[in-house]
């Protein structure tokens, strides 16, 4: 089976690298040229330009947003060259209104589009234990899921519908939001007494919320060590504000949500917009009067 992975990023790659390991011909596109030449040299195919990767017949995206997919799956005229009965496996977060329209684009063409978003960050996709939350149209799900099985730990099925998964994607986004907060606001009330918030972290982490998200974030906040980022701010703020969007769309309200979409403006405001949004919980310390920094 021929494979085609467009977007090679922090988290493309590592699915990229993963197929390969299977022995499956993987034919690889990205803007920059040198995350390609990094693939080839580990054994995957070089396309000239995206409808080359659809020529495949399972193809992965994995790109930052809507207007990026857009221009490089439909824009681009990828999609209108796919091959015939191609699946293609967006692994991205998206909008919901974006998920529906993509899924109605594909039909048209007798393409399948399952919605595939990745729950990890870009070790676990190189190790191939990403949790992955996927719907779509059923014959492309099952002609999907052994190849999403090569770099993850799980696959979630969510039905028939894509943009479910990207609901629960979303959901899940604004919890992890929720918690980087949380914790960013609860280190500084501990250290406003002289309590080294290191060991707040501790303690939580090793009874209240011994899960493996708390650790690693957690970890990142008591050490500072927002660069390199394994997500940006700004994508954060992206996918808040998509929360908030499904939100108004079925009249669910968030107000959380609202509050950390002003605490990721915050943080872009203040120069952390190359930073991992772990650095929203350095907002916390900053109000208080006493940086992270």
């Amino acid at each position: 089976m021929r494979v085609g992975v467009i977007g090679l990023g922090n988290m493309g790659e590592g699915v990229a690298r993963n197929l390969l390991k299977s022995g499956r011909e993987v034919v690889v596109w990205n803007r920059s040229s040198a995350a390609v030449d990094a693939l080839v040299d580990a054994g995957a195919l070089k396309a000239c330009d995206p409808a080359e990767a659809f020529q495949t017949e399972v193809v992965f995206s994995m790109l930052s947003q809507d207007d990026v997919i857009e221009e490089v799956v439909v824009g681009s005229g990828a999609l209108q060259k796919a091959a015939a009965g191609a699946t293609h496996v967006n692994l991205s977060t998206v909008s919901l209104a974006f998920a529906d329209r993509m899924e109605a684009l594909h039909q048209e063409r007798g393409l399948s589009y399952v919605a595939a978003p990745v729950l990890g960050r870009p070790d676990v996709a190189a190790a191939g234990q990403l949790n992955v939350l996927c719907a779509g149209e059923p014959s492309g799900v099952a002609r999907a899921t052994p190849l999403l099985e090569l770099f993850a730990k799980q696959v979630w099925p969510l039905g028939d519908r894509a943009s479910n998964a990207n609901v629960v994607k979303l959901a899940c986004n604004f919890a992890l939001a929720s918690m980087i907060e949380t914790l960013g606001e609860a280190g500084a009330l501990v250290d406003g007494y002289g309590v080294e918030p290191e060991r707040l972290y501790e303690i939580m982490t090793g009874t209240l919320f011994a899960a493996p998200a708390y650790k690693t974030y957690s970890g990142l906040i008591a050490e500072r060590k927002f660069s390199p980022a394994g997500f940006k701010l700004p994508l954060g703020l992206k996918d808040v504000r998509l929360a908030l969007a499904a939100g108004e769309a079925s009249q669910t309200p968030l107000p959380i949500a609202s509050v950390l979409r002003d605490a990721f403006i915050e943080a872009i405001a203040q120069g952390d917009q190359d930073k991992d949004w772990s650095a929203l919980a350095a907002g916390a310390f900053r109000r208080a009067g006493r940086p992270l920094d």
